[in-house]
């Protein structure tokens, strides 16, 4: 086959989809709205400091991992550098309450050993929890890249339970109930709505062995975009669509910002639907499938500092830090209110070379949209003072409560940065700030279930909002897309 692909979006379902196509022989054009590719891949300097937008903790790159198979399928996995976390503590949570702190061992055993060491009370019933989260993710084949099978999958009772009840199924100590949860922020977890499945899939993949880049992420997108040239392709930055013209339902052409046109056989939307209903001729779908897209909820966003650390003041950390003010608002981070932040997570991301202090760290709370509410018609650098005031106070609750956690801990930081909701919004076009796409709800499943193909012939979906989110469940839609194209399970197989 020897078809020509523009993917709309550099981010990581545009490069996973236009790679794998690549690898596959098809010839891939990815344009990319910013001047750096990748999406949550990519870095951005400060000064002498680089940091990560996104992604911060890796699952499936340890040995046999999904994403460690597919980057070797790729023939990229060597060009990576990664660092694995402390296998006896890969997350360490500490809740302000009663000043508790508790530390979770990787590995399937390791998890619940380490959890029954603060609740040996409840040894049974965390055994059966796991082995419930393990056989859950059985489920679902592409978790584990196995080809789809050809009838109905037919799943079991729990698999759309929501999450919280799931474990409260298992487990009655209401604390260790709050703690099995302490994930949420890496899904966007709602207390009623959030489907066990989403939960099980999350916690294996970190379960099974957590890593992280050294020197950045925005090597993996390099990586990825060596592959789509390789193959006589192309990444384009600074190519922002503005138009995508539909005539006879099929995608005639792209035409972005500046003016130029780009025309090929099949288009590949990597951007959240909303933001592709922007851009495409109106008519191209019934009114009924763009007031889909528009209606499903959206998961919620961020606050972030990035901050760059005084030399040889604070110590890296070998695993990812959560922190929670109470046992009782697991589900409800996001809330937004006098006593937010809730609860926020904070990593020191490695240097290639890594020694025992760390230049920089990340600290990453739940927060809706509502909250940046009065900016939302403003636009990045011109959003006024009471915005910037706004940033510097909630800032400030997050540092009182690291000094809780680290006294002094002021003295440690050079210069923080500050990511909100709008940021998010404006960096990735994404609708609301949604830091995972839409919200999977296990009241209504089927609302956020969007299909690969679309009414427009030519025009395929792909991303987190068509599948699972993050850096295992993206690639896993980009196989989605890609055999749509390429065929059924021909990529699944050589896997």
């Amino acid at each position: 086959m020897n078809q020509d692909i523009i993917i709309i979006g550099g981010g990581l379902g545009g490069l996973f989809t236009g790679a794998l196509l690549a690898h596959e022989g098809l010839a891939v054009k990815v344009l990319e709205k910013n001047a750096t590719i990748g999406g949550g891949l990519q870095t951005f300097h400060r000064g002498n400091v680089e940091f990560e937008t996104g992604m911060h903790i890796l699952g499936g790159f340890r040995e046999r991992g999904t994403l460690q198979r597919i980057c070797s399928y790729l023939g990229i996995m060597e060009s990576l550098h990664l660092r694995d976390t402390d296998d006896d503590c890969m997350d360490e949570i500490t809740y302000g309450e009663d000043g508790a702190t508790y530390h979770i061992a990787s590995g399937r055993n390791g998890f619940a050993e380490s959890l029954t060491a603060y609740f040996p009370h409840e040894r049974t019933n965390l055994q059966a929890y796991v082995d419930e989260l393990y056989r859950l993710t059985e489920e679902v084949d592409a978790f584990y890249l196995r080809p789809g099978r050809e009838t109905m999958v037919q799943h079991s009772e729990h698999f759309l339970w929501p999450a919280d009840r799931l474990i409260a199924h298992y487990v009655s100590d209401p604390k260790l109930r709050e703690l099995l949860a302490y994930m949420n922020p890496m899904y966007g977890g709602v207390a009623g709505h959030t489907p066990a499945y989403i939960h099980a899939l999350i916690n294996v993949l970190y379960i099974e062995g957590t890593t992280r880049f050294e020197g950045g992420s925005r090597q993996l997108a390099d990586a990825l975009q060596f592959i789509i040239e390789e193959a006589g392709g192309k990444v384009v930055p600074r190519a922002e669509v503005a138009q995508v013209e539909v005539a006879e339902r099929k995608v005639r052409r792209v035409v972005t910002q500046d003016g130029t046109s780009y025309t090929a056989d099949r288009y590949i939307a990597a951007v959240h639907p909303c933001e592709l209903l922007r851009v495409i001729d109106a008519p191209a779908f019934p009114k009924s499938y763009r007031d889909r897209l528009e209606a499903i909820p959206n998961t919620y966003s961020a606050f972030t500092l990035f901050i760059e650390l005084k030399e040889r003041a604070f110590p890296y950390i070998n695993h990812t830090c959560y922190f929670q003010q109470t046992y009782h608002h697991v589900w409800q981070l996001a809330d937004y209110g006098e006593d937010w932040p809730r609860g926020f997570m904070y990593m020191t991301p490695p240097e290639v070379g890594q020694g025992a202090w760390a230049s920089r760290l990340i600290i990453h709370s739940p927060m809706p949209y509502d909250a940046v509410h009065p900016w939302a018609h403003t636009h990045t650098g011109c959003r006024g003072e009471a915005y910037e005031a706004w940033k510097i106070a909630l800032c400030d609750r997050i540092l009182d409560s690291m000094e809780m956690l680290y006294p002094d801990f002021r003295r440690a930081v050079k210069h923080v940065y500050t990511a909100t909701p709008l940021t998010i919004r404006d960096y990735y076009h994404t609708k609301n700030g949604a830091l995972y796409g839409y919200a999977k709800d296990c009241d209504n499943i089927l609302l956020s279930q969007i299909p690969v193909f679309t009414k427009v012939h030519n025009l395929y979906l792909t991303g987190q909002c068509v599948g699972l989110h993050g850096i295992c469940g993206v690639p896993l839609s980009a196989i989605l897309t890609a055999e749509a194209i390429v065929g059924a399970n021909q990529i699944m197989k050589k896997l």
